[in-house]
């Protein structure tokens, strides 16, 4: 299974990251990658970009180097009744938005199991959402049978996260068990890198691989072609209403 688009990465702006938009987009170019989308944090994470970044993404060119370039941004779930950080003012330049928990934002050490269930199943209602973001993390264990169906439900892509094989191992098994119910319930799912450095950009090994063990249909996952990204970009966006 090839991919076709990686559409989760952060950039300097985020500073916890270390290359450059244009790296970013070189490294996507030299992969021959069609499309990228460019995620840096929302305001309530931690040395998140300042009040005008996801604004000013207006001066983006939509192409470089061939490579079409969505503008983006992981918005931070802040609390169990799914709210985000996700401002309103940036969705006319946003074309895409990874939701995703993260621990710096949602302090609280032990949430039930039914928080944050409660918190996706409100996300998956939120049309500025696309993409539900490593949501297998360990942290943030949720009710998989009862919340996967709905995220298909609502138009939501579900991702399955490179980097979790790089630097959150605890969190595969609760992955593997959201890309068979993915399977079961014929949810498209949408497999990124979540680069923090160029040289990540497009490396999805680890992610074929599980999915080549679980025999998972090609057709549900959405950047495995250009013809399946095109169509959900044109169903669930307006990139191609602005090029």
């Amino acid at each position: 299974m090839k991919f076709i688009a990686d559409t989760h990465m952060h950039t300097v702006a985020s500073t916890h990251a270390y290359s450059t938009l244009r790296e970013m987009v070189h490294a996507a170019a030299e992969k021959r990658l069609y499309a990228v989308a460019i995620t840096d944090h929302g305001p309530e994470m931690p040395g998140a970009p300042g009040k005008w970044y996801f604004e000013n993404l207006k001066v983006i060119p939509r192409r470089l180097e061939g490579v079409l370039v969505l503008r983006g941004e992981e918005a931070d779930v802040v609390d169990w009744d799914g709210s985000t950080d996700l401002l309103d003012t940036d969705l006319e330049i946003l074309d895409w938005v990874v939701a995703s928990m993260h621990r710096p934002v949602l302090k609280e050490k032990h949430p039930t199991v039914e928080n944050v269930t409660n918190a996706w199943l409100h996300v998956a209602k939120d049309p500025r959402v696309n993409v539900i973001g490593h949501s297998g993390t360990a942290e943030f264990v949720y009710d998989y049978e009862t919340v996967i169906p709905e995220f298909g439900r609502n138009g939501k892509l579900v991702e399955l996260n490179e980097s979790t094989f790089l630097g959150r191992q605890a969190s595969i098994p609760n992955c593997t068990k959201i890309m068979k119910l993915c399977k079961k319930h014929r949810v498209p799912v949408i497999v990124n890198t979540d680069s923090h450095f160029s040289t990540q950009v497009g490396c999805f090994e680890h992610s074929r691989k599980l999915l080549e063990e679980l025999d998972f249909p090609e057709e549900l996952v959405v950047n495995s072609s250009v013809e399946r990204f095109q169509s959900y970009l044109r169903q669930y966006t307006s990139v191609f209403r602005t090029l």
